[in-house]
């Protein structure tokens, strides 16, 4: 038997959805969501549990009195140089504007400037980046801007995966879906704390791995983010997600969600301005810093946590890695796998399924 404990008064935790009572809109309660993946396996299994359709994230952003394609792509190129190159030109010009002497770059600012050079990076990113993580971009890892495509053709498709959807109804739906079985309790609105681990056989344990020590040696750093709601009438801004990178602007983007759920007509829509600031205690944590002090304090964690029996720390909060939803599924099917071959084996198992460190 399993029992899964949240605090919260709803399942899915922070991909929740739910019916706006105002508009009949789906709303992301805790920010949008999109599914993407390579995984057949986890493709498969998703699909197994609702219903999902069609949908690319085509980003826009509002920099300096104009509206660009995100990611960088042909168009934005084109239309930020006012050129019309084709893709070995465009090319050409942004290998010129690149800092060719950053050969290892070996931070967020050092990575954008070996790329696309001064003019596209303070446009999108370096604004953006000061406002989302809440310090220089010389602070952060060149890994944050590996993760972002540049593309020389005119594909505004945010993700490369070959799997990309929405739930029809709902993430939440899909996730009482996954939970419905007779093996299965779910509690909510109930609060897990380290002393209650003694009454189970194992725990899996997703909340903060700082948390499961009371934040005895320091607190991981996170980021959080704030919500402000409007609704408009119509179409707001004919997209899903409108980012604005300039620091003249106190919020990171505008979600207009009835755009998460194109198959679906309604008048009325619902929009949130984003808001980034670091989270503090009693904040629901989004985003891992993992800066250098993160990184020394969590190994300290980790240290410990290896030494544990009886749980399983998972997810986002419990490796302290930032984790998209079809990595995040395919270890927690990892860990019940590992679970299930140490119990025939008679084995411990494993702090982590995956090595956070």
């Amino acid at each position: 038997m399993v029992t899964i404990l949240d605090e919260r008064p709803h399942a899915a935790g922070n991909c929740h959805t739910e019916r706006d009572a105002e508009t009949g809109v789906l709303v992301h309660v805790y920010g949008p969501h999109i599914f993407h993946t390579d995984d057949a396996g986890v493709w498969e299994y998703v699909n197994s549990f609702t219903t999902f359709k069609p949908y690319m994230n085509r980003v826009k952003s509002t920099a300096q009195g104009q509206v660009f394609s995100l990611p960088v792509n042909l168009h934005t190129i084109n239309q930020f140089f006012g050129t019309t190159l084709r893709p070995d030109e465009a090319r050409a010009l942004i290998t010129g504007k690149a800092d060719k002497s950053l050969t290892d770059p070996q931070n967020f600012e050092e990575q954008a400037l070996s790329m696309i050079g001064p003019e596209l990076y303070e446009a999108f990113f370096k604004g953006y980046t000061q406002k989302q993580w809440g310090c220089e971009p010389t602070d952060l890892p060149a890994s944050i801007l590996k993760r972002l495509p540049l593309r020389f053709n005119y594909d505004d498709n945010y993700f490369f995966h070959k799997y990309q959807g929405m739930p029809e109804s709902g993430y939440t739906p899909m996730v009482e879906a996954i939970l419905d079985h007779p093996g299965i309790t779910l509690r909510l609105n109930t609060r897990f704390e380290r002393a209650d681990a003694a009454g189970f056989g194992h725990v899996f344990y997703s909340g903060p791995l700082d948390g499961w020590y009371g934040c005895d040696l320091g607190r991981l750093g996170y980021r959080t983010l704030d919500f402000e709601r409007f609704i408009a009438e119509g179409d707001y801004q004919g997209c899903a997600v409108m980012n604005y990178p300039g620091l003249d602007v106190p919020f990171t983007r505008i979600t207009e969600h009835k755009h998460f759920s194109p198959w679906e007509n309604h008048h009325g829509s619902v929009l949130y301005r984003e808001f980034s600031r670091a989270c503090e205690p009693g904040d629901i944590p989004y985003y891992p810093i993992r800066l250098a002090a993160e990184q020394e304090l969590l190994t300290a964690y980790v240290a410990r946590a290896q030494a544990e029996s009886g749980v399983t720390f998972v997810g986002r909060l419990g490796t302290y890695r930032y984790l998209d939803m079809d990595v995040t599924i395919r270890e927690a099917m990892t860990a019940a796998e590992m679970f299930l071959t140490a119990t025939a084996s008679n084995k411990p198992m494993p702090a982590f399924a995956v090595n956070p460190a």
